[in-house]
């Protein structure tokens, strides 16, 4: 192959991947109704958990709750990746799940920590099966630094946008 036929097969191929990269990258969810919702909600238990503790876990469980419902739930994580409560798959409460990885292999769960570590709060994008499936959906969340007890850790909650 000679070098201008690589040099621009090269060339288009950076710029396909140029278009498509912005798009897999995208650091929030589209600007929505729904993920204004999510960050109140998030930032309304990150403060009852940040005065309370522990005590509101079974709050924040209630079904057809602000705090559950339909498909949105809260979490909350320490900063090992111990998840310690779980309003969507309370299988997973006392579970580690630092390694857990997508369907796709992303470390969604270490990327919650580095998020709240680096920034306090954001946003993070994964496949989940919502509760009560199988098949994992794309998904969005939300998380936020919090202090459970005296111990540093997280608070998210997401959304399925389809």
């Amino acid at each position: 192959m000679n070098k201008k036929i690589l040099f621009t097969a090269l060339f288009v191929l950076a710029g396909i991947l140029g278009v498509i990269a912005p798009g897999s990258a995208q650091q929030s969810p589209p600007d929505s109704e729904r993920a204004k919702q999510i960050v109140e909600l998030v930032n309304k238990a990150a403060q009852l958990i940040d005065n309370k503790g522990k005590a509101v876990f079974s709050e924040l469980g209630k079904p057809d709750s602000e705090w559950r419902q339909g498909d949105t739930y809260v979490f909350v994580d320490d900063m090992k990746g111990v998840q310690i409560f779980s309003g969507g798959f309370p299988i997973l409460t006392g579970k580690d799940v630092s390694t857990f990885k997508d369907a796709n292999g992303k470390p969604f769960f270490q990327k919650f920590i580095k998020t709240v570590q680096s920034k306090g709060s954001g946003w993070v994008d994964y496949m989940w099966p919502k509760p009560g499936q199988n098949q994992p959906s794309q998904k969005w969340s939300y998380v936020k630094a919090v202090t459970i007890d005296g111990t540093p850790g997280l608070v998210g909650a997401g959304f399925y946008p389809q």
